[in-house]
Formats: C-alpha cells, structure tokens, sequence
C-alpha cells in the first residue's frame, strides 16, 4: 500500500492551536501538506482571544520542515469563515482539505442552559463549520477535489448530560457531511465525521485518569487518512480513541407495514413495537433517496 501523503496540497484545520487540531495540522504538514493554522485562541469556554497558540504551532511545523501560516479568525462568522478561507488563497492558492475542528464547551443541565450557553456553542461547533466549508466547497468544485473532516461527539450520536447545545451542534454536523457527501461526489469532494475519545484541554478533568491513555494523537492517523486524496470512503462516521478506530453508522430497517388501506392507530404501534423496533434486514442509506427506495420495495 502506498504512503499517504499531500504534496501539493493545502489544509485547512480550524481550532489547530492546541489539543486535536495542534496534533492534526502537524502531521498533515509532516505528510506534505501546506497548513492554515486557525485558531482564535479563546479560552476552554470560548472566552478571549490570542494569537500566540496558533504562531506557536506553525513555529512547531517551520521548525519540522514544514509549511505552515496562522490565521486568527474567528469560524463564528460568515466573514471570519471566508477569511479564514481567504488565509489559504493568499498563503497557497488554493484549498483542497478543510478539518472543522474548533470548539469549545459550555456544560449546563438542560433545565439550566442560559441561551449564551445555547447560541455561543452552536455558532462556533455547527454554524461555524458552515462559515468556513461553504467558500472552501465552492473552490474545490471548480477545481474537482476536496475532502472535509468534521469533529463531532459521542455526546451529539448517542447524548450526554449537560451537553444539550455541544450535542445538538455535534450531531448537526453529521447532517451537514452528509449532504456535502451527496453534493459533492460528482466533483471528487468527500465528507466524513469522526467522534474522537481524547484527552485535550476541553475533556481532562472529565475524564480522569483515563484521560492519559487517550492522546491526542490517537485520532490524527484517522483524520488523516480521511482528509487524504488515498481515501474514497464518503458519508461515514468514526469512533476514534486511544488507538481504537470503529464505524459508527446509523441504520434503516424493514419495520412493520400495516395492511393496505388501513391507518395505523396507535394501539397498533403498541402491539407491533418488537416488529418496529427490529434491527433485522437493516441497511444503511447514503441518501434520503436510499430511504425512499428502501420503503418502496417494502411496500410493494
């Protein structure tokens, strides 16, 4: 198998001043890449801003031989997304790789949650890989390539207390790689999600213990792998974490279909819930139109 690698290449890797994005945008660089390191450079809580956490990690790749320029925008706008973008036109020419990594948290019980907490995560999780994936998508069209790597959780796939706006935001990316994997694979462009298990400034003191054995760089072969021109694979979701790599996907089963002509009644749905909730002769859609074809060969 050959080596993965990005000559002539440009990435993009948002939130790359620490943690995930740090050890993402250095190994893109050390396979070939040309990097934007964009990082506003806010607290855990997505609070201030500073410069010195994303020159530091381009001082790190110039100093391995790499190519590397920091941009400081915030991807919490539609202008800071375009600059971003802008960053890797001025810089290189071109954008071919664009990793959708910032973040931040704001836990709060559901019951709790302030609309700061609701508005400040979204926009920067969900809103703002739209900010920065919309003009990157538009380039690689024109051009006939792209790949996207979105960050998601496991708190937005399967929940987690406290985290109602930091999963719903991570669970809208999904929905966003899968439309740009629809959209894009005429032109060459892939989107796929990984849900990382790591250690970072975000999960430490949530994790525990348990937190070293789960670097960060336990998920960047894969991010990697996924951003890569080598890599096919569209419109999939990962588990990644401590060198673990597992598919996550959802499903789509028979179900149970009511007799022609009649109307379920919600007594039926009560006495047909083992035949409902059956994961039996699942498939897995690439496509809501997969869901309608599925349904159709049910029906008939």
């Amino acid at each position: 198998m050959s080596d993965v690698t990005f000559d002539n290449r440009v990435a993009i890797v948002t939130g790359a001043g620490g943690g995930l994005g740090r050890c993402h945008a250095l190994l893109l660089a050390e396979r070939g890449a040309r990097v934007v390191v964009n990082d506003l450079g806010g607290s855990a809580a997505g609070e201030g801003a500073d410069s010195t956490p994303a020159d530091k990690v381009v001082k790190e790749i110039e100093a391995a031989g790499g190519i590397a320029v920091a941009n400081h925008d915030s991807v919490a706008t539609p202008e800071g997304g375009a600059a971003i973008v802008q960053s890797a036109l001025d810089a290189f020419g071109q954008v071919d790789v664009v990793v959708n990594n910032a973040g931040f948290l704001r836990d709060q019980s559901f019951a709790k949650m302030t609309q700061e907490a609701i508005d400040g995560v979204i926009d920067v999780h969900l809103k703002g890989a739209f900010h920065v994936s919309r003009p990157a998508f538009a380039l690689m069209k024109e051009q006939g390539f792209g790949r996207f790597v979105h960050t998601a959780s496991a708190a937005g796939v399967f929940g987690n207390f406290g985290q109602a706006n930091y999963g719903g935001a991570k669970m809208g990316l999904l929905g966003l790689s899968n439309v740009i994997a629809v959209e894009g694979a005429k032109y060459d462009i892939r989107s796929n999600v990984v849900a990382p298990i790591a250690k970072t400034r975000l999960t430490e003191e949530l994790m525990g213990a348990m937190a070293d054995g789960l670097l960060p760089e336990h998920v960047s072969g894969l991010v990697a792998y996924l951003a890569s021109p080598q890599c096919e694979l569209t419109h999939e979701v990962f588990s990644v974490g401590g060198g673990r790599i597992a598919r996550i996907f959802v499903g789509l089963t028979p179900g149970w279909l009511a007799e022609k002509g009649h109307v379920p009644t919600p007594e039926d749905v009560a006495a047909n819930l083992d035949a409902i909730r059956s994961v039996d002769g699942y498939i897995i859609p690439d496509s809501a139109t997969d869901e309608m074809k599925f349904a159709a060969a049910v029906f008939r």
